[in-house]
């Protein structure tokens, strides 16, 4: 099975220590965000875990204890975008964070290293030209780092309308010039460029647009083969392997204005003050009331053969 660190909120940022007491102790619990009361509980165990994703911007508060990672195969993808306070109200400056992608690939390589330059808007100061120059500059400060940079414009979704209402779509066309632009100049510094549930038509430019963590991948990463159960995908135009999220919604205090998983400022504030690192569940703690489902784990491995 895949275990997903990092839709819903930035553990490796915010919650490094509460996720390496999770790993000491073996479980995590994640409660339902949809039904609260029901709980499931994951086995930490790297004989039922194939792989930690890990998705963050800043990844630095985890890397003092990432030899407690070892036993784990691991992708990181890290967020390096070009916004200022403006809009990532809480997200150090990214030559910090390129430096610490640095840091993390000089320990499992580059391919353990994703790069993703999302979102793409249209807004204040942020147009094409200013795309074009902070991708280069970016991609020239990664070269060696990684080998893939993950690319996505903006969804408006309701939650992000009302933080960010001055936020505009990129259009279809100003996508492809992007799309064939960015394809160019990564691969100048030797990476290629995948997007994160776009439309198929960018693939004429240069663009993977097959899913930016899929089977292949990881086949590539660990050089092992799985055997992956074919599963609804639960996000349109998105078939990646990104299911087992133990993360918890509104808990991020990042403050990005286009983030779709805080719809509420002061119920950031609240789960903050509720988070326990000695805790199972990310915010709160456990209640009489819960129903704790154990989750049906599986390894994916088919062989331990290497695949090359």
């Amino acid at each position: 099975m895949i275990l997903n660190i990092g839709n819903r909120t930035d553990i490796p940022a915010y919650y490094s220590e509460w996720f390496y007491n999770r790993l000491e102790e073996g479980t995590v619990c994640v409660r339902n965000p949809y039904v609260p009361s029901l709980v499931t509980r994951y086995q930490l165990n790297p004989d039922l875990v194939d792989i930690l994703v890990f998705g963050t911007k800043n990844p630095a508060p985890m890397l003092p204890g990432l030899n407690k990672l070892k036993d784990f195969q691991q992708q990181w993808f890290i967020s390096i975008t070009p916004y200022g306070r403006d809009i990532e109200l809480g997200v150090p400056p990214y030559p910090e964070v390129i430096e610490s992608a640095g840091n993390l690939s000089a320990q499992l390589g580059k391919k353990a290293v994703v790069w993703r330059y999302d979102p793409v808007f249209i807004g204040r100061r942020y147009d094409l030209d200013f795309y074009l120059k902070s991708f280069e500059y970016m991609a020239s400060s990664l070269e060696g780092i990684c080998e893939v940079c993950v690319i996505s414009f903006v969804d408006l979704y309701k939650k992000t309308l009302r933080n960010f209402p001055d936020v505009k779509e990129v259009s279809r066309e100003d996508q492809h010039f992007l799309a064939k632009h960015f394809v160019r100049i990564a691969g100048s510094y030797g990476m290629k460029v995948k997007s994160c549930a776009e439309s198929r038509e960018l693939d004429a430019y240069g663009v993977d647009s097959s899913g930016c963590f899929m089977k292949k991948d990881l086949q590539d990463l660990t050089g092992l083969e799985y055997v992956i159960p074919k599963r609804k995908s639960k996000r349109e135009s998105c078939d990646c392997l990104l299911e087992n999220e133990i993360g918890a919604y509104n808990s991020c205090p990042h403050g990005c204005l286009y983030c779709y998983a805080n719809y509420s400022k002061g119920e950031v504030v609240k789960n903050r003050k509720d988070h326990d690192p000695g805790s199972p569940l990310l915010i709160g703690h456990l209640k009489p009331e819960d129903e704790i489902r154990d989750a049906v784990q599986k390894s994916y491995l088919d062989s331990q053969m290497s695949l090359f």
